[in-house]
């Protein structure tokens, strides 16, 4: 008996050995993923870039006006290529007041819409 009881002893211990070293590959992966995301976040700063909107066309199609410095630019972008379309300046954009959305933006929640389709789907 003290065989089998040494043998489920030294069972247990591996387990929580491979448990620790799992537990320890988890942490540097954590670290790790944490210091890359910051040093790109560092190096990938643009004060002069930004994507002031866009709408998606097809899945892999887009037009986005960009903001460059001082000019707003209207792009296509594909899955193999940008093109220019227009220019636009600031007096063209509109601007949304904070806080307010569209008309066109439905502003129904989950549970309202999951409501009024529950009610035509018919009961067994």
């Amino acid at each position: 008996m003290t065989l089998a009881r040494a043998s489920s002893f030294d069972s247990f211990i591996q387990l929580l050995g491979v448990l620790l070293i799992f537990i320890f590959v988890l942490g540097i992966t954590y670290v790790a993923t944490r210091w890359i995301a910051g040093y790109q976040k560092a190096h990938s700063f643009n004060q002069n870039l930004r994507i002031i909107e866009t709408l998606r066309l097809t899945p892999n199609k887009y037009v986005q006006i960009i903001e460059a410095g001082d000019e707003y630019l209207v792009v296509a972008v594909g899955k193999d290529e940008v093109r220019l379309l227009t220019k636009l300046t600031r007096e063209q954009l509109k601007e949304l007041p904070s806080g307010e959305l569209p008309d066109d933006i439905m502003t129904e929640s989950f549970k309202e819409i999951f409501d009024k389709i529950k009610k035509h789907i018919p009961k067994k």
